[in-house]
């Protein structure tokens, strides 16, 4: 663990964590706040679950576009821009009590979501040198997770108070202050897009993007599916507050594999760090279908949590030594969008697969995408075998060297 006290102990890492939480606990709390409020307007369960899918697919659809604007124009001004318009946004739906204009400020929200996440990762490598990135990953992964978790408790626990404005409120101003608070930092306020190669070609033609965007749409469906099949399958059985259990040591799990994934030497290569911990994922996913929500339920959502956590550092790692110069961040938001989409077609099936067939065959069918994603990946692994490559320690110092560089 003296990895993690070394790395808080670099300049700005501590800002780059904290300013951004709270933007992040937004992020985590703006679903179900969405939800509640549409709900609360409308008597409609339809028309809330409407909301939140226009707005999840607005959001997904235009992640690339947010993330090529930050590698063209840089933090400062689109975060300025963003943040503020998002935060009178989400005061205007508050406000909002006609039904259509919900969801078209919804729709609109998702469109304009400051891309926080994605402005985050790329300052890493200004802040720690290269043989700290990932554990600079885990800690990243860690906190997401946890404003993940932290968020919907809390957006739940406001929407339904004597006040439940206060729920859409709270995350403005959560929003407002994390994403300006970022913004503020100076790694943020001077960070430089990289110069793009002069060999650079489209990020949609690069194969290695294409490989990892085929992979994202059967585990966007798959985790879609697995979204709406625990609650459904919960709900059938009459114990709905048991999706908080299985959910809630899902979240929990998710943060210790983030912090364990930035244990492991990174003298292991990024790929089979992930091929490996992919593989854990996929065992601990197939008994899913076979579950009860319960105990079985709770148990392999935590196994499935922990591997999860670990994987997003290691695909983190994977998509950096794999991306084309000039792309930390578009890179990244095409992929969630393509991830993003499939995800919202999964949640939108999975209820009518829960409902006419089962929720089991809901959760069976995560399962089967999650074996079909790791077997895209052995297939195209040739694709990825840049982030097979451990680099020296010259290497380290010469990568180092050429990310100060100003861009022309």
């Amino acid at each position: 663990m003296s990895r993690y006290a070394e790395l808080l102990a670099y300049p700005h890492a501590k800002s780059l964590i904290l300013a951004a939480l709270p933007a992040r606990i937004a992020y985590g709390m703006i679903g179900l706040s969405i939800f509640f409020k549409v709900q609360d307007e409308t008597g409609s369960i339809a028309w809330a679950g409407l909301a939140l899918g226009l707005n999840s697919v607005a959001g997904s659809l235009t992640a690339g576009i947010r993330g090529s604007i930050l590698d063209k124009f840089g933090q400062k001004w689109p975060l300025r821009i963003f943040v503020p318009g998002y935060a009178l946004l989400i005061m205007a739906l508050n406000i909002t009590h006609d039904k259509s204009l919900l969801l078209i400020v919804a729709f609109v929200m998702g469109i304009s979501a400051p891309p926080i996440n994605l402005s985050v990762r790329p300052l890493w490598k200004s802040v720690v040198p290269d043989d700290f990135l990932r554990v600079a990953y885990a800690v990243d992964t860690a906190v997401m997770n946890f404003a993940g978790v932290i968020g919907p408790v809390l957006a739940t626990a406001l929407a339904l108070s004597s006040h439940p404005g206060s729920a859409l409120s709270t995350a403005a101003a959560c929003m407002f202050i994390g994403g300006l608070s970022l913004g503020a930092t100076s790694v943020s306020r001077n960070w430089i897009p990289e110069k793009k190669a002069k060999d650079h070609i489209p990020l949609w033609k690069h194969r290695p993007l294409q490989l990892l965007m085929i992979e994202g749409c059967f585990i966007g469906f798959g985790w879609g599916l697995f979204d709406i099949g625990v609650p459904a399958f919960a709900t059938l059985e009459g114990v709905p507050h048991r999706t908080a259990w299985i959910l809630g040591a899902m979240g929990i799990a998710n943060v210790v594999g983030g912090l364990v994934a930035g244990l492991v030497s990174k003298r292991i290569p990024a790929l089979v760090t992930m091929r490996r911990t992919y593989a854990f994922w996929l065992v601990a996913t197939l008994p899913l279908a076979f579950t009860y929500p319960g105990w079985s339920m709770v148990i392999v959502g935590a196994l499935s949590g922990l591997a999860g956590g670990a994987l997003q550092v290691f695909y983190w790692e994977v998509m950096e030594a794999v991306r084309p110069k000039g792309s930390p961040t578009a890179m990244m938001g095409w992929l969630w969008t393509v991830e993003g989409t499939f995800m919202s077609l999964g949640a939108a099936s999975g209820g009518f697969i829960s409902e006419h067939l089962s929720p089991r065959a809901c959760l069976a069918t995560t399962s089967i995408c999650i074996i079909i994603g790791f077997i895209i990946l052995g297939l195209g692994s040739n694709l990825l075998a840049a982030a097979n490559k451990v680099p020296t320690s010259a290497e380290d110092i010469a990568a180092m060297e050429e990310n100060i560089k100003p861009a022309i």
